[in-house]
């Protein structure tokens, strides 16, 4: 049986290594499970420690994607096997949540230079370890999308920290509406910093290995006394100039730039219940994104929707860990209230494609609805799982 991520060193010509971890399940997409989060964190902090690693690079197995989501499959059963209406009693889920939120916080403050080569389908967890990486690359094949009202959820591993940073109201449109968005969009939306072809990629790990890294191979010392820059802005540097220099040629703007004005101005009110009514009314519009866009609003999960806004709400001047300790306990809400079972039924399991929302209208999804979602399941007086992270929630 091959392992779920392959790890791999690569020696440079000064001494130096590349640490290259290699999502290994092309038969799901490279969805990540629990084992993979694991091994992914155990690892990532081994090079971290090693002082031969200057740059880690984060890459899917197969042509079609990164990564596509998270584990439902596996959280789906743990669903079926909690009989209680206690999101506390879910092991898998506590350990599934917080151990991804925890690897993908890691990422957004490693100490080392991270290229995340975002190729193919990069949807939910994918995003998760994109969004923290030093350097996202995007190629011509690149179909970024937060698609949770489409089963249940809601734009997690710190999708709601990232949604707030993007254009105007950009990111409430892409949580509402899971719309799809190409390497160029991803560009505008600050979701990535480079994009390259992806025939592109031996060139450019060839060059990798070709660079001057700092560190301490070949009794190298880390930093440069000389300049007085780091080892951590010497590899930054040298990261950024390799890629740079196999860019590909400015990209038309994609769909959500051409349309962020009309976006801008149909989410920027405090209303939920009418910024949803704005946006169904796209559903027959003459662009053909637009449409599908609201055409997936309207098929979505009501509570879905409600619970996005009002996490894209509270979180908005929340630190990093603070979002990520929100979300976990959404998350977790989420096994026992709302729609998230249903929706992986309705898309994985029976594969009808009809799940049953419940509740079935905004209107019932109302403000006092959503608070259930923000209370600690945990007995009373225990720390947050993610205390750790920094501060307390």
């Amino acid at each position: 049986m091959n392992a779920p991520v392959l790890f791999d060193t690569q020696a440079a010509a000064n001494g130096m290594r590349i640490g290259v971890a290699t999502l290994n399940a092309p038969q799901t997409l490279n969805g990540l499970d629990l084992e993979m989060v694991q091994r992914l964190y155990e690892q990532l902090q081994l090079w971290a420690d090693d002082a031969e690693v200057a740059v880690v690079m984060l890459k899917g197995e197969g042509g079609k994607a990164f990564c596509a989501g998270g584990d439902l499959h596996g959280l789906y059963r743990s669903m079926q096997q909690n009989a209680s209406d206690d999101a506390w009693n879910n092991d898998y889920a506590r350990r599934f949540f917080e151990s991804e939120y925890r690897l993908d916080h890691f990422i957004h403050h490693y100490p080392k230079p991270v290229l995340c080569w975002g190729h193919g389908i990069v949807m939910g967890g994918g995003i998760g370890l994109m969004m923290g990486a030093s350097h996202r690359v995007v190629t011509e094949t690149s179909r970024l999308a937060m698609p949770e009202i489409t089963i249940g959820l809601f734009p997690d591993v710190g999708g709601s920290w990232m949604l707030n940073r993007m254009p105007g109201k950009t990111g409430l449109f892409l949580a509402l509406t899971g719309a799809q968005i190409g390497g160029s969009d991803a560009l505008f939306a600050g979701l990535a910093d480079f994009m390259v072809e992806s025939k592109s990629l031996p060139d450019i790990m060839a060059s990798l290995l070709e660079q001057p890294w700092a560190g301490h191979a070949a009794g190298r010392a880390l930093g440069d006394e000389t300049t007085g820059a780091s080892g951590r802005s010497i590899n930054d540097g040298l990261l950024r100039h390799v890629l740079n220099a196999h860019s590909a040629p400015p990209p038309s703007p994609g769909p959500l730039r051409q349309n962020a004005f009309q976006i801008n101005s149909l989410c920027s009110g405090n209303h939920l219940d009418q910024i949803v009514d704005d946006l169904r009314d796209l559903a027959g519009h003459q662009d053909a994104w637009l449409a599908r866009a609201a055409t997936t609003l309207e098929h979505g999960s009501p509570g879905s929707a409600r619970l996005a806004f009002t996490l894209q709400q509270r979180t908005r001047l929340m630190s990093l860990a603070d979002v990520f300790r929100t979300e976990y306990i959404a998350a977790l809400a989420c096994t026992v209230h709302g729609d998230l079972k249903e929706g992986i039924r309705a898309l994985l399991i029976d594969k009808d494609k009809r799940p049953r929302w419940h509740p079935a209208s905004l209107a019932d999804a109302d403000a006092e609805w959503v608070q259930r979602f923000f209370r600690a399941p945990w007995p009373e007086g225990q720390a947050h799982p993610l205390a750790d992270l920094g501060g307390i929630a």
